[in-house]
């Protein structure tokens, strides 16, 4: 059986493409972009913002960084909190932890912004930590991210962890840390996107995500 359970955050415990994409919408103005269609901007939910501006507007690396900073500009000040839980979470997350598990939050988001928006929705007393990227950026891809979470927390054995996200990062982050992963699909990434980055277990929904992890 599994004991400890990491969660991604964006995309997986709350829905927080408002708030993310306006973020990105505002960034991309600087440069004098226009967003005619606002959803495209969903794939910058979940993976690294340098990656993603580097791989969908061509920016390169220092250009890219540099929007990062304009995105925060606007993200700081509205878009942390243009955000909600996704239905269920909170009665998953309680009895889980009332049935003995040990749950994390492993998300490439900056960590102060994430421990602001999981106490914001008062989901902070179900983790024992919530970890995340760090502001200087040395520590922004999902298996690093696990990675710094199991060290910080003396976690050795990934045989007894399992990662949730909904999107191939998360996956990917999973197996280069050797452990299970179950991709939901009531995220951002496709059940194509999760299957091919190698999501061991695949969950339509809350409910069946709590049924998945309880047979693990």
């Amino acid at each position: 059986m599994k004991k400890y359970i990491f969660f991604d955050l964006d995309g997986t415990l709350t829905d927080s493409a408002e708030g993310i994409t306006n973020s990105v919408e505002y960034a991309l103005n600087h440069y004098g972009i226009s967003v005619q269609d606002k959803s495209s901007l969903n794939v910058f939910v979940g993976p690294p913002l340098v990656d993603s501006f580097m791989k969908y507007y061509g920016f390169d690396h220092e250009k890219a960084r540099k929007s990062v900073g304009i995105y925060r500009e606007y993200f700081e000040t509205k878009g942390m909190f243009e955000n909600a839980v996704y239905a269920g979470i909170p009665e998953l997350l309680g009895s889980l932890k009332k049935e003995g598990y040990k749950l994390y939050v492993a998300t490439s988001k900056p960590e102060q912004y994430s421990v602001k928006i999981i106490e914001h929705f008062g989901l902070a007393e179900y983790f024992q930590m919530i970890g995340g990227a760090d502001m200087g950026e040395t520590r922004i891809h999902k298996g690093d991210v696990i990675r710094y979470v199991m060290e910080s927390c003396g976690l050795t054995n990934p045989d007894e962890i399992v990662m949730i996200g909904d999107r191939e990062n998360d996956m990917i982050g999973a197996a280069q840390n050797h452990m299970e992963s179950v991709g939901v699909l009531y995220g951002y990434g496709s059940r194509a996107e999760l299957e091919n980055a190698g999501a061991c277990h695949i969950a339509n929904d809350v409910p069946e995500l709590g049924e998945v992890l309880r047979k693990l």
